[in-house]
């Protein structure tokens, strides 16, 4: 099989944060000096240049840039203007390609929004994770929920074209009354996509090591349900496991991502995933970890190098792909593995018969019960 180049994207990262959440097991930093915006920007292209140059990316065009941490609506405009203006100079791209930054309700005003959006971003995802003020206070959050509302307000007076809410459930000690409360308050505030999910406890967070009080999976189970109803009938169409839009709203740079796009990541950690255009390998990238030892000079910022096998291939697309609420077609999977069809068939017919894919011809759907058990679906293609 022929290798197809899938889109392109770039993602960000800015590790730096008033406090760390318990929950978060990001690569997260708290502040404890000033941030050094201008020697960080200098290492992020630097980074980049050295990426363009290892996969031979010149000629590629730049399908979205997503900048996310970490809080990187505690950088300036200015900063951000010098590092979009910088990167965009390196690539072809549409004149209005998707540019996201992430942004916390406690580290924003007016005049910041504005200028963000002076500065190339065209949609803006807002960290609100509840409108509840004790829910908050529990989750290790420096806004409230008035706070969080005013940065709705704020998105849609500034001029970017889209604006998600980040907003979480299954909080601690949560109750369906609660999650749908917070729900409702997000549908209120008109946002064109919002991304809601569970609350998981992750490995190496304070939350993991000094558990707090869940809902039962009965209530989380009722949430889902309740709370998927209320987004259709609000108009926000589910096209992945967690995000919802309004029509022709959905997140370009994350869809590129679930459907096995390439995407360059630059800065502290890092991940990135990378078709070289030459030997047609597809690889995997970590960048170094720490802020200090990333922003040494003459350092190279590059920390892991993987190839990826063929053999590890089907899973890597399909831990991506099923997400989605769209079907896939063989086509797809030949074109961005570079494998046939056939090494996967036996495996899609075992996942059909569990009742977890549905398939007309070539084209594969996930059910709404594999969607419930992603992971028993995923675990068919290890």
């Amino acid at each position: 099989m022929v290798l197809q180049l899938p889109p392109l994207s770039l993602y960000i990262h800015i590790p730096w944060c008033v406090q760390k959440c318990p929950y978060c097991d990001f690569n997260s930093h708290a502040l404890k000096h000033d941030i050094p915006e201008g020697d960080y920007v200098r290492e992020l292209i630097a980074d980049l240049d050295a990426d363009i140059k290892r996969f031979n990316l010149s000629d590629r065009p730049l399908h979205s840039i997503f900048i996310g941490g970490g809080t990187p609506s505690l950088f300036s405009p200015e900063a951000i203007q010098s590092l979009l203006n910088q990167v965009l100079s390196r690539f072809e791209h549409k004149a209005d390609i998707e540019i996201t930054l992430e942004a916390n309700p406690g580290t924003v005003e007016a005049g910041k929004f504005r200028g963000f959006y002076q500065a190339g971003v065209s949609r803006l995802s807002i960290g609100v994770q509840s409108f509840a003020s004790d829910k908050l206070i529990k989750l290790g959050r420096i806004h409230d929920g008035s706070q969080a509302a005013k940065a709705a307000e704020l998105a849609t007076q500034c001029g970017v074209s889209s604006f998600n809410l980040d907003l979480m459930h299954g909080l601690p000690q949560q109750s369906i009354e609660n999650a749908l409360d917070d729900l409702k308050t997000a549908i209120s505030l008109n946002p064109t996509h919002l991304s809601w999910y569970q609350l998981t406890i992750e490995p190496n967070t304070p939350f993991y090591s000094r558990p707090p009080t869940l809902p039962e999976d009965e209530v989380l189970w009722t949430i889902q349900d309740q709370g998927v109803a209320l987004l259709e009938a609000a108009g926000y169409r589910q096209y992945e496991i967690s995000a919802y839009s309004r029509e022709g709203y959905q997140c370009q740079h994350n869809l590129n991502y679930w459907k096995f796009g390439d995407y360059l990541g630059i800065g502290c950690g890092a991940h990135g995933k990378i078709t070289d255009v030459k030997t047609g390998e597809i690889y995997r990238t970590v960048k170094v970890k720490h802020p200090k030892g990333y922003l040494e000079k003459d350092r190279p910022h590059l920390d892991q190098l993987k190839t990826v096998a063929e053999e590890e291939l089907p899973f890597e697309y399909m831990m991506n792909r099923l997400r989605l609420h769209s079907p896939f077609h063989l086509d797809e999977f030949q074109a961005y593995t570079g494998l046939t069809a056939t090494i996967i068939s036996t495996l899609l017919e075992q996942a059909q018969q569990k009742q977890l894919l549905s398939n007309q011809g070539q084209e594969w759907q996930v059910t709404t019960t594999g969607h419930r058990y992603l992971n028993d679906l995923l675990s068919l293609f290890l």
